[in-house]
């Protein structure tokens, strides 16, 4: 099982799609990583020898923002945004939706289960 950037690599899985359990790091990100690294998209994590996954933990430490700074960022953004009381901070504070979707029928994960209505029961 290899370690890279805080997280266990599911051994059984392909490379390509092991990467991507590593927030910040999706499928396209994942092949330009493996493209760089010069390792095969189809090979398996168990499959990895030593200097292969050094290749790997090197080039995702060095060139991208993953994990915990990768949240730490985002948490901190989002935060600014609430102190300056703009628009979408307001409806962060809210729990609303932020990116301008419509409420009147949907947002219910935002939202929270619909209030109980009298009469309603049976």
């Amino acid at each position: 099982m290899a370690r890279i950037a805080g997280v266990d690599l599911p051994s059984n899985k392909r490379i390509e799609i092991a990467l991507t359990y590593i927030y910040g790091i999706g499928t396209p990100l994942s092949r330009r990583i493996l493209h760089q690294t010069k390792i095969a998209l189809d090979k398996k994590v168990r499959d990895l020898t030593e200097q292969e996954i050094t290749a790997l933990r090197k080039e995702i430490e060095t060139k991208y923002q993953v994990e915990g700074d990768l949240r730490r960022k985002v948490s901190n953004d989002i935060a600014r945004l609430k102190t300056i009381k703009c628009y979408r901070g307001v409806r962060h504070t809210v729990g609303l939706p932020v990116r301008g979707q419509k409420t009147r029928s949907n947002a219910r994960t935002w939202k929270g289960p619909r209030p109980a209505k009298a009469g309603k029961r049976k």
